[in-house]
């Protein structure tokens, strides 16, 4: 398996949709226009491939100066745990080149050691106090 990252490379929206999909975030799938409009508005991406299928994909959004969202961190199911996560996580905090990263995610365990192991800590971790987190999901 040779795996080929992409800095802001076009995705075609079938495979924007597959991908997605294969991972089961049909908040996303539900409306495919709204999802081919989010990455194109994101500041920056790295997607996964091998050949010609996307396996996965990092994005994120923010002003590029102070600070970055990592928004998606996907990869497809029979492809995870052979470190492209890691590669693709990895390569997007390399191009953000700002003040803060912040990641919202599910608080599952296997979750946490991910994106530890890529360097990340716990908000109310953090060195110099704990930081909070406010959130509004719609």
């Amino acid at each position: 398996m040779s795996i080929d990252l992409r800095d802001d490379a076009p995705i075609g929206r079938e495979d924007l949709l597959d991908l997605y999909g294969s991972v089961g975030w049909t908040a996303y799938t539900r409306d495919p226009d709204r999802l081919v409009r989010a990455l194109a508005g994101s500041h920056c991406w790295v997607s996964a491939h091998d050949g010609d299928v996307l396996v996965g994909l990092a994005r994120a959004v923010g002003d590029g100066e102070t600070i970055g969202y990592v928004q998606d961190v996907l990869v497809r199911p029979d492809r995870q745990h052979a470190g492209i996560g890691r590669a693709l996580l990895t390569r997007l905090l390399d191009r953000l080149t700002v003040r803060q990263v912040v990641l919202l995610t599910e608080d599952e365990p296997h979750v946490h050691a991910f994106y530890r192991a890529c360097g990340l800590e716990r908000a109310d971790e953090v060195e110099g106090g704990p930081l909070r987190a406010f959130v509004r999901l719609g």
